[in-house]
């Protein structure tokens, strides 16, 4: 994984980064609320020896830093709380008091601290008062030997006792930096994770490595597509149903020598939208002039009659077991040149129904009753009916959606596909997230505003003089206006 890598699933998923940083100061903000002030008093000794000559200052000098370290732990040994716990002003008990202490040297000096940290401010200045009483007598008391009178170690108190007027703790500004900093480094941390881990497909690159398939048509997400699935009226002037168009001109192109016209449309798992996708693809077929058949092969879960408001009666399965006769089940939609056989009721059987002769010779008289038939068939790797369909069409769509589906669970869907040698036209990155770039460009156009880009290696200045001829690296097809024309193609 090299840096555009890293980039990108940063990009990606800002929004984990963006909700670790506020989770983090939002702990940190209530705990700091939450947290009880904590001040502290301070007080400064400085050891000598007053015996000392000139001419051994220097070891006198090492031997106190060395005998100053000792200090450390006399300023919090049992013998010293207790001492200062017996004061009546004090009102705490001896490991309360030791609880409190604190004491460092500074480096390379014989200078002593002693801290006391509190909650009540003048109680932390009466406790470093006591030590600074105690703490002379206890050293003085330690470092006479017996029988003198003075100790060869002398304890001063050069700084203090002294309370600072603000709390050492909690610090509201130092807390929140650092946990916004805390929060920001694991969020970076677990979006390149979830970078690292991610398999499913974020590109429609790494769709066509996977299937071995031409990528024919990337479909953005729209948020109005779970109440308006079906690209029409208003959601027909959406950049969703610019992306099926692109798809159908595509669709109809990818082999100009041999055109599909029976089609499966599967995918690998449920929940990967490719019912609605086979919906939407018949719509914008029959937009164009062809007479297309859409056919739900899910007899499993049949979906389309519902997508497009059709009755849910007699349908796929009652004509495959010969209870009824196609053309009696058939059902128009709209105004289009756009017929339905709804799925009918759920058999047993499924994949015996789809994999029988009857449904080879159904196939066969509907491609004599229409241009283009289109046939929803179940998840590929869930049932085996998307395989036995995709044999007897002209081809197979595989749907994939962008985020969600493993990359190994497409590729086996595929490897299922070529397996029984049944044609891939190619894959659909379905329910992508949108290019803004892409996405003004198409409204601005559509309203008529010019939009400025900076020219790229790829423009070109290709002048057109045939309309019936395109340039060589046009990413356009002509569609023919005339629907005896879109016949003689589709033949």
């Amino acid at each position: 994984m090299d840096l555009h890598n890293y980039l990108r699933a940063l990009r990606q998923r800002w929004w984990v980064v963006l909700a670790t940083i506020m989770v983090a100061l939002g702990i940190t903000g209530f705990v700091t609320v939450r947290a009880t002030p904590q001040y502290a008093s301070s007080v400064t000794f400085f050891v000598t020896s007053p015996g000392q000559g000139m001419s051994d200052a220097y070891q006198g000098g090492l031997f106190l830093q060395q005998r100053v370290k000792s200090y450390v732990d006399l300023l919090t040994s049992d013998r010293l709380a207790q001492t200062i716990a017996g004061e009546e002003q004090v009102g705490l008990t001896a490991d309360e008091v030791r609880s409190r202490i604190t004491a460092r040297v500074e480096a390379d000096t014989i200078l002593l601290s002693a801290t006391v940290t509190d909650s009540d401010q003048a109680r932390a200045l009466r406790l470093t008062e006591a030590v600074a009483a105690h703490f002379v007598k206890l050293v003085h008391t330690i470092e006479t030997p017996p029988g003198a009178k003075d100790a060869p170690i002398k304890i001063e108190v050069v700084g203090g006792p002294r309370v600072d007027a603000e709390p050492v703790s909690p610090r509201p500004v130092r807390n929140l930096v650092l946990a916004g900093v805390f929060g920001l480094l694991v969020g970076v941390g677990l979006s390149v994770l979830r970078g690292l881990t991610d398999t499913t497909f974020r590109d429609g690159k790494a769709l066509q490595e996977a299937t071995s398939a031409p990528l024919l048509g990337t479909i953005p997400y729209d948020s109005q597509a779970r109440s308006t699935p079906l690209i029409v009226g208003a959601a027909g002037q959406t950049a969703r149903a610019e992306a099926m168009r692109k798809l159908r001109t595509n669709l109809r192109f990818v082999d100009a020598q041999e055109p599909a016209r029976v089609i499966a449309v599967t995918s690998a798992v449920q929940a990967e939208g490719k019912s609605t996708l086979a919906c939407n693809l018949a719509i914008t077929l029959a937009e164009a002039g062809w007479q297309v058949l859409l056919v739900d092969a899910d007899l499993r879960h049949p979906r389309v009659a519902t997508y497009l408001g059709l009755g849910t009666g007699a349908g796929l399965t009652d004509v495959l077991i010969g209870e009824v006769a196609v053309e009696d089940v058939l059902q128009p939609w709209g105004d289009r040149s756009l017929l339905v056989l709804p799925g009918g009721s759920v058999p047993p059987n499924p994949s015996e129904l789809l994999g029988s002769k009857a449904m080879a010779d159904l196939l066969l008289s509907l491609r004599e009753l229409t241009d283009i038939v289109i046939i929803d068939t179940p998840p590929l790797l869930a049932f085996t009916d998307g395989v036995v369909v995709a044999v007897q069409a002209d081809g197979a769509l595989l749907v994939t959606r962008q985020g969600k589906t493993p990359s190994a669970q497409t590729a086996a869907a595929a490897q299922a596909l070529h397996a029984v040698a049944a044609r891939v036209l190619g894959c659909v990155l379905n329910m992508s997230k949108e290019n803004k770039i892409d996405v003004e460009q198409y409204r601005a156009y559509r309203k008529g505003v010019p939009v400025k880009r900076p020219p790229t290696v790829h423009d070109e200045q290709v002048e057109i003089t045939d309309p019936t001829r395109l340039p060589p690296h046009s990413d356009g097809v002509r569609i023919p206006e005339d629907t005896a024309e879109l016949s003689r193609v589709s033949r």
